[in-house]
């Protein structure tokens, strides 16, 4: 299993991602006009030289997919995307990103001797500037071949951020799909969001993913709203996630990210934020040399998780078989191969 930036030629993969991902993943809409956009846009991030002024204050994309390699070289390419995920270098700069902040409203009466607390939403923007790991999605049918490729689709990311550090913002967060009922719909949004805008949580949903976010700031309230007038159901919703979206979050949390009072303003899932040299990924990973060996033996159980670190444009991640050996690791040529890397050059790498 290889992750490699998307190309072109990935559009109908991406396309038919689009439309598995289904209700509440924002990131991904079912629109090709948008998603070849989206392509362009990751294509020119990546292709920015280090050292350009731009990369400092730019909100770049990066877009990643993940490509089953050991398929036969028949097999269309739409059919060998085992997945994708995505890094936006700083969200809110260029459309506006709002969530909910909960608070809470303390209120105190002398003449009845009462004191309350009441939990409030505040529209906010405070996270302006900030990246965000996103669009974190491996298909159905390589599920079933273990965890390790949806950790590898979790972690490289965090060794693409440790490898150009400078691209990239001193926070990150990550936004978490909100619960949903039987029949597919919001309870949060159903009693909230669809009182504001008069469309179904679908179109709003599509026209965020669209970028098309101007109506939010001038639709939504700009008062703190009580929890207590939400009924059960709505508040049952708040900081919560999608079942399928548990696994997804089980590995952030891991990696140092926390749930810090923000959530999604139409689902109510919860957003997960650190500091980005205090994620595990981040501060655990180092640069070792490439050495590779014909006499190494082949490839075994994944043990750790390497990236080069050459071009940003020519990045690649996959796991590898054996223990660092030092201030090296040695690779057999197949995974070199995969790699596209030659001995003498440094890997990033990330044991489990």
């Amino acid at each position: 299993m290889l992750m490699r930036p998307i190309e072109f030629e990935d559009l109908d993969a991406l396309q038919a991602i689009a439309v598995e991902t289904g209700v509440g993943f924002t990131s991904l809409p079912d629109n090709r006009e948008f998603l070849e956009a989206r392509i362009a846009e990751t294509r020119e991030a990546f292709d920015t030289r280090d050292g350009d002024p731009e990369l400092a204050t730019a909100p770049a994309n990066y877009f990643f997919v993940l490509e089953d390699d050991d398929l036969p070289t028949g097999v269309p390419r739409a059919e060998r995307i085992a997945g994708c995920c995505a890094i936006e270098a700083r969200v809110g700069l260029d459309v506006p990103f709002y969530n909910y902040r909960v608070g809470r409203l303390a209120q105190a009466s002398r003449q009845l001797d009462l004191h309350r607390t009441v939990d409030t939403l505040f529209l906010s923007s405070d996270h302006t500037g900030d990246a965000e790991v996103c669009s974190l999605y491996l298909r159905p049918q390589w599920r079933e071949k273990g965890a390790r490729n949806a950790t590898l689709l979790s972690r490289m990311r965090w060794l693409f951020m440790a490898t150009w550090r400078e691209r990239f913002p001193d926070r990150v967060l990550a936004e978490m799909r909100g619960r949903f009922d039987d029949q597919g719909r919001s309870p949060f949004w159903e009693s909230l969001g669809r009182h504001f805008f008069p469309i179904d949580f679908r179109h709003a949903d599509r026209l965020t993913g669209l970028g098309q976010k101007s109506f939010i700031g001038e639709l939504m309230p700009r008062y703190p709203i009580c929890t207590a007038l939400l009924p059960d159901s709505a508040r049952a919703c708040i900081g919560q996630v999608h079942d399928q979206t548990r696994p997804a979050l089980a590995m952030l949390n891991a990696q140092g990210l926390r749930f810090e009072g923000y959530i999604d303003i139409f689902d109510a899932g919860p957003t997960v934020e650190a500091y980005l040299d205090d994620v595990r990924a981040v501060r655990h990973s180092r640069e070792l040399e490439a050495v590779i060996s014909d006499r190494a033996e082949s490839p075994g159980a994944p043990r750790v998780l390497a990236s080069t670190t050459q071009q940003c444009a020519t990045f690649r991640a996959c796991w590898v078989g054996r223990e660092v050996e030092e201030d090296r690791l040695i690779l057999h040529p197949d995974e070199a191969r995969r790699l596209g890397v030659e001995s003498g050059e440094r890997l990033r790498v990330l044991a489990d």
